[in-house]
């Protein structure tokens, strides 16, 4: 049920998270630790919000906050932050970008090589691994067959 254009008397957090475990559960996901965190932290919101002006619409207050927030996280402020904090390694990777491009280009054998190498290191790893599988076993036997002797077997 929707919670927006609400006042806080309206609105029950604890129902909204129930519905939201409940989803969880259905669909066999991991609840996050930072999510029981944010839950318990909105029902202390609901209960505070309450005591002092339960007709408090949080939507209204929030949106300014939400929509500055968004604005510096994803808006543009946040294209040119990001893009002068990126500038300095674009500025070292630039130069050298033609050669890489023309070595990644031009050596498709080196490419069929490592496809090769990663192959054979594949199927040396599954050796092991059935080796590994084969002594367990075998270790797992040892200890049976001792553990039934001596008891008395």
């Amino acid at each position: 049920e929707p919670i927006f254009d609400k006042p806080l008397k309206d609105i029950s957090f604890g129902k909204t998270l129930l519905r939201l475990f409940q989803t969880a559960r259905r669909f066999e996901m991991e609840v996050q630790p930072q999510l029981v965190l944010l839950q318990k932290t909105l029902l202390n919101i609901e209960g505070l919000g309450r005591q002092l002006d339960p007709d408090l619409d949080l939507w209204k207050t929030a949106k300014p906050f939400l929509e500055r927030w968004m604005n510096e996280q994803v808006g543009w402020r946040a294209l040119v932050r990001h893009a002068r904090e990126e500038a300095p390694g674009w500025a070292a990777t630039l130069p050298q970008l033609p050669r890489l491009v023309h070595r990644a280009l031009g050596t498709p054998d080196a490419l069929a090589a490592t496809r090769q190498e990663l192959a054979r290191l594949a199927a040396a790893q599954r050796r092991q691994s059935r080796v590994v599988a084969l002594v367990g076993l075998l270790l797992a036997i040892l200890v049976g067959f001792e553990a039934w002797r001596l008891a008395g077997g």
